[in-house]
């Protein structure tokens, strides 16, 4: 085993970067096997497991978000005269297509246009809003790298998320090489949304090379990069700026064609803002929220099913909503994203494990600045193996070379279907960390991690790995 690691190490995939490999049993937490294991390095997206694990061992794998429909004032006459809100809790899932038996984002609009229509309103004098004051912090990590803010997989947290606050960009390609690209249109409609569109064509199967640039917030956003030619239209994921904002615009939206007449443009209300003149109508105060009448609660999924999603589809989103609910439920006066790093931190801390060199910046590991080392990720592992919820915590990993991220690794070697392994993805930086049997039967934790490999060898690296991990089972 130290003999590949210093081959891999010192070998010309490696050589000007860091290869870091921890094992550790998780029956007593002793260390195995130990390379660069104290080095703090970027752990990309293995990090989710440590902000899946926390959320499992502190909310349970039965916990819920409640996303709620309701309004204030006085309804006489068919006519509300005072504001209609959805307040959320953070729920990452609200209005997603990812699971079956739970609306997605057109079939929640429909439920709860039929609720307000079901209370006999049929006019509101007030305001449509969407809720998004529980968290006062910014929606994205500061750390995170300004060119991925607009796209999906760089969608900021609000507490009032939607469709995991996705849109797309529709466009239609150019009849040649080079020639501009134009947008068509948005799904879902987003007229108060400016696009700069600066995208061109390319050839033929070339995929999507597009880039958008925005922020939390800014209703303008920048589009560059390339769709391929020879098809009528091409779509890119975008993150909303504003899910909140565009939640009540949407519920807006589905009143009006459902004949419900609404006097007022929608808005969202954070705590960075007063509350609108409408909603102040005869109320001096604008901190003093109005007492609220409930038309409608949403349950999401349980936080089980999240957590694998989380895992197994790398989704970015969930994991920051996991972390921040997780770091809550440890301290309720927690208000921002090191709040809850120093959260977890403090956790994890209390349950044994040496977190020295533990300098993580959020909860899904697309921060460049985060680090941690390969023992604080073993450690951590091993430590959620005396938790309770274990058992269910291990069935949220991924197997290798049979689902989720890890599916078309290590085939046809004996690390497939023994090891299970978030993988970790970002630029310079390859990742996997979680658990196997070893030969003995005992149970493994694992971490590995290469940071500033050799550019353009990412396949190259990958092969390495999954050597790695046939060598690992064979311990």
């Amino acid at each position: 085993m130290l003999t590949f690691l210093d081959q891999f190490q010192n070998g010309p995939l490696a050589r000007h970067g860091t290869v870091a490999l921890s094992v550790r049993r998780v029956r007593d937490g002793e260390s195995l096997v130990g390379y660069n294991s104290r080095q703090s390095l970027s752990s990309a997206s293995t990090l989710k497991l440590i902000t899946t694990a926390t959320a499992l061992a502190t909310l349970g794998p039965n916990f819920t978000y409640t996303t709620t429909l309701e309004y204030d004032g006085i309804i006489r006459d068919s006519t509300l005269t005072g504001n209609l809100y959805l307040r959320g809790s953070g729920d990452p899932s609200l209005g997603t297509w990812r699971y079956t038996g739970y609306p997605d984002a057109n079939t929640l609009l429909l439920i709860w246009s039929d609720a307000v229509r079901k209370a006999g309103i049929k006019r509101i004098d007030g305001v449509v809003i969407g809720d998004a004051a529980l968290y006062d912090d910014l929606p994205t990590p500061d750390t995170w790298p300004w060119g991925d803010l607009g796209n999906y997989y760089g969608a900021g947290l609000s507490a009032l998320n939607f469709n995991e606050n996705l849109y797309r960009v529709i466009f239609r390609p150019g009849k040649t090489v080079d020639s501009p690209a134009t947008v068509l249109r948005t799904e879902p409609a987003l007229p108060y949304l400016t696009l700069i569109n600066r995208v061109t064509t390319d050839k033929a199967g070339t995929g999507d090379q597009v880039n958008i640039y925005g922020a939390p917030f800014a209703e303008q956003q920048w589009l560059t990069g390339k769709v391929p030619m020879g098809v009528s239209e091409f779509a890119v994921k975008g993150s909303l700026p504003d899910p909140a904002q565009y939640v009540a615009f949407a519920l807006a939206g589905q009143l009006r064609n459902d004949s419900v007449r609404i006097l007022n443009p929608p808005v969202a209300v954070r705590p960075d803002q007063p509350w609108p003149d409408a909603v102040k109508t005869g109320r001096p105060d604008a901190k003093v929220v109005p007492k609220r009448i409930v038309l409608h609660q949403y349950k999401s999924p349980v936080l089980l099913e999240l957590a694998q999603q989380t895992n197994f589809q790398s989704i970015n989103l969930y994991a920051e909503a996991l972390l921040r609910t997780a770091a809550r439920q440890i301290n309720p006066k927690t208000r921002s994203v090191a709040d809850a790093v120093e959260a977890v931190e403090r956790f994890w801390r209390s349950k044994g494990a040496n977190l020295d060199g533990f300098r993580i910046r959020d909860g899904s590991g697309l921060s460049t600045v985060g680090a941690l080392t390969a023992d604080n990720m073993t450690g951590i592992l091993a430590a959620m193996g005396r938790e309770r919820v274990f058992p269910q915590f291990y069935e949220t990993i991924p197997v290798v070379g049979q689902t989720g991220t890890v599916r078309n690794m290590a085939r046809n070697t004996p690390a497939a279907g023994n090891v299970r392994a978030k993988s970790g993805t970002i630029e310079g930086v390859r990742a996997y960390a979680g658990y196997f049997t070893a030969k003995s039967g005992e149970l493994m934790s694992f971490s590995v991690m290469i940071n500033k490999y050799t550019p353009g060898q990412s396949r190259a690296v990958g092969n390495q790995l999954e050597r790695l991990m046939a060598l690992l089972v064979d311990l």
